[in-house]
């Protein structure tokens, strides 16, 4: 029997299919699937490789499997999944493989993996009475040794750490004990459970309103015949989502299934794992995203193979777990763009939802306030069923959201960062002990340093990007590639001591706040705040349950969250997000700013109010956002993106080639386009524009150009485009194709 392996790599030259010789000891071991070492070229180290096809017979001379891993983690099904997402999102097979497998780093060494967190416990050989027989015999002399059997007598079984602190044992006393057969250690598994200690409270379902209980029997309708149906929940801020998401869950648990929910932002997680496991009890729940330790993913990962978890919450990556059974796909604030992975494999999770739910017969929910054009386009075209939520579950009312034009600000005199509503509405709001969340999309303390004499902008040696002042360090620091420098107060260029800072960020506005209010206590949630674990989760809860005053954040604050005091909302500057080079950026400002809204005044005793301060108080999103008008701010955006070809009406793509040469770079990319151009422009509404330099021409010291392709995304633009990077492939440059990409940077 021969076996059709794919090598664990990276390499171009590398994806495809090499054949090897099953011996008769391991081929019942063997199947689709299977994870082995090979030989492979001319060396004698073994090569890890995934067995992706078996056959009779080889037209070549073929070397034999040397070893073969006895656990198999993927099966015929994950492995035709994964040649999908290669060809799809144009990657090697492997990687795309190695999404499926135990959260770790994968190594050439089948036997070196994460394993279960073991702990060591020391338990007695001999009984009570040898034990005293051997101490009076003087068979065991030393005082150590006494104390510590006598203290196992009464403590089997405990830890050698706690054997240490309470008996004073050291690791050679142990030794000797256990040598002269008195003891021996045992290692006991353990599970890194992330939710094990924490206090949740039970909860029972909630009852529907009439909006709520329609969208439940139209999803659970697909439920009870085994259908695939896409459906997307639009419902307002408050509406009662997640109690749908409970009720559909609890449907298919019953049926014996299994449920995945995702979610777009780590933060969103514990209030997400809280109201599940309130509902469901801690031990079905499994948690995956990218803060938990490799252990914690390892061992929630082993839960969910095991069968242990039939509820899981995750991340993007969760797509990818070991989910058996599985009855119903959720995924929750749908418009985010987190879904689509920008590292190799640029997989996008909607889209294999959407496969999964089709190849299980399933239900696939995506939810959101302020759904992506693509998905509301969707519900025109029939590919997906529109389910509207329009009231608040409580019946509390949304909340009024008034514009600040900053124009008048600074045309009465006022050149700090908060209006003078935002600084009313603030001293209101801390008069009436309730919360206010203020929200900047912009981390930092300033956005730039530039020098006033001659121009000089600093920037990052590696990227052609200027670096953002931090204060609490004193660095400059590049978002890009992490480079940080010290601080400069003369201009390197001029020498000039009129170095200024521009712009706001998050720390900015913490430290205007405490200026202004130095009797309001505050909290900040942004990329630097939570860089620690479980970080995101402590901000959250100590702005809840100490009912710190003010929370300043990024979009990490903006989606999801229930806080019953946030009464106000304050949007620093609006047009943040509105002059990026990316079509999207008005449908970002929109979703941006009726989620933030949905923040204030939740529970309904005291109307939200929301600020939002703008130089651009005329922009349709900003207008549609104030009315939460999605329908009105669909229609304008649908129409724009029509006439120029953007999607849903097209797809986009990138190609972005780098390299740390930029003469290669160049020379590469506009190979692509000859042998690309004449064979794309013969399709119908194609258009193949000329590669250019990228925005941010160079990151992590690489030069990088662009070409944008707009088509109707399918299999020959796939065949066209994967057959022409199969050619062109180059050690020295790196070639990315992007579909359309959350920026286009």
């Amino acid at each position: 029997m021969i076996a059709e392996v794919i090598i664990n790599s990276n390499v171009r030259n590398l994806n495809r299919v090499f054949d090897y010789n099953i011996n008769e000891e391991m081929l019942p071991q063997i199947t689709i699937g299977s994870r082995v070492l090979v030989p492979f070229g001319n060396t004698k180290k073994l090569e890890e490789g995934f067995v992706i096809g078996l056959k009779e017979t080889s037209p070549f001379e073929v070397k034999e499997i040397a070893q073969v891993e006895k656990e198999q983690y993927l099966d015929e099904h994950k492995i035709q999944l994964a040649k999908w997402i290669a060809k799809r999102y144009f990657c090697n097979i492997a990687d795309a493989i190695k999404l499926f497998l135990p959260p770790g780093k994968i190594t050439k060494k089948i036997e070196n993996r994460i394993k279960e967190k073991c702990i060591q416990c020391v338990f007695l050989k001999k009984d009570a009475e040898e034990i005293e027989e051997a101490i009076e015999t003087k068979q065991i002399k030393s005082e150590k040794q006494i104390r510590i059997l006598r203290f196992l007598l009464e403590n089997e079984g405990v830890t050698t750490s706690d054997l240490s602190v309470y008996a004073d044992a050291s690791k050679a006393v142990i030794k000797t004990l256990e040598k002269n057969g008195f003891l021996e250690i045992q290692e006991k598994n353990i599970d890194r459970n992330p939710i094990t200690d924490r206090e949740i409270e039970k909860t029972s379902n909630l009852q529907f309103t009439k909006e709520q209980e329609e969208a439940y029997q139209e999803v659970a309708k697909n439920i009870e015949e085994e259908s695939y149906t896409s459906f997307l929940l639009m419902g307002v801020t408050g509406s009662g989502k997640t109690e749908i998401y409970l009720q559909l869950i609890q449907k298919v648990l019953e049926k014996g299934k299994s449920a995945l929910v995702l979610v777009p932002e780590i933060s969103l997680t514990p209030q997400m794992i809280y109201r599940f496991a309130s509902r469901f009890g801690k031990e079905k729940i499994a948690i995956l995203h990218s803060k938990l330790s490799v252990g914690e993913r390892y061992d929630e990962w082993r839960r969910i193979q095991r069968k242990e978890a039939s509820i899981v919450i995750g991340a993007r990556s969760a797509i990818f777990a070991p989910i058996s059974n599985l009855g119903i796909i959720i995924i929750d604030e749908e418009h985010d763009s987190s879904y689509q992975s920008e590292m190799s494999p640029r997989y996008d999770a909607k889209e294999i939802a959407e496969y999964l739910a089709k190849e299980n017969h399933i239900p696939c929910v995506l939810g959101s306030a302020t759904p992506s054009i693509n998905s509301f386009y969707q519900t025109k075209t029939g590919e997906k069923t529109l389910l509207v939520l329009n009231k608040r579950a409580n019946h509390a009312p949304l909340p009024e959201v008034e514009i600040v034009d900053l124009r008048k600000e600074l045309a009465n005199g006022n050149r700090s960062m908060f209006s003078s509503r935002l600084q009313e509405e603030i001293a209101k709001t801390l008069k009436q002990k309730k919360q206010t969340i203020l929200f900047l999309n912009r981390r930092g303390y300033s956005t730039f340093i530039m020098c006033r004499d001659c121009g000089y902008v600093a920037k990052c040696k590696n990227c052609n990007i200027s670096l953002t002042y931090h204060a609490k360090t004193n660095k400059l620091k590049c978002h890009y590639c992490g480079f940080e420098t010290d601080c400069i107060i003369t201009c390197p260029e001029c020498g000039s001591k009129k170095v200024r800072y521009f712009g706001t960020g998050t720390q900015k506005v913490e430290a205007e706040v405490h200026k202004l209010f130095p009797e309001a206590t505050t909290i900040r949630m942004d990329v630097d705040t939570v860089s620690q674990k479980n970080s995101h989760e402590k901000i959250l809860e100590a702005f809840q349950k100490e009912k710190i005053d003010i929370l300043i954040g990024t979009q990490m604050v903006v989606k999801g969250h229930h806080f019953p005091d946030v009464t106000l909302v304050g949007v620093m500057a609006a047009d943040s997000s509105l002059h990026m080079e990316d079509y999207r950026a008005n449908e970002r400002t929109f979703d941006l700013l009726v989620q933030v809204a949905g923040r204030a005044g939740r529970e309904g005793n005291i109307p939200g109010k929301v600020i939002v301060q703008t130089y651009n108080t005329d922009s349709y999103s900003i207008v549609y956002a104030k009315d939460q008008d999605y329908l009105s701010f669909y229609e304008m955006e649908q129409t724009i993106r029509q006439s120029l070809k953007y999607p849903p009406f097209c797809d986009i793509i990138v190609l972005v080639v780098s390299s740390e040469k930029k003469e290669l770079a160049q020379e590469v990319i506009q190979k692509l386009e000859k042998e690309i151009r004449p064979s794309l422009e013969q399709l119908e509404n194609t258009y193949v524009y000329s590669p250019m330099p990228a925005p941010i021409d160079r990151i992590k010291n690489k030069y990088r150009f662009r070409m944008i392709i707009k088509c109707n995304f399918g299999d020959t633009i796939i065949d066209t485009l994967g057959n022409c990077l199969e050619k062109n492939k180059n050690a020295k440059a790196q070639i990315a194709v992007y579909r359309n990409p959350n920026n286009m940077i």
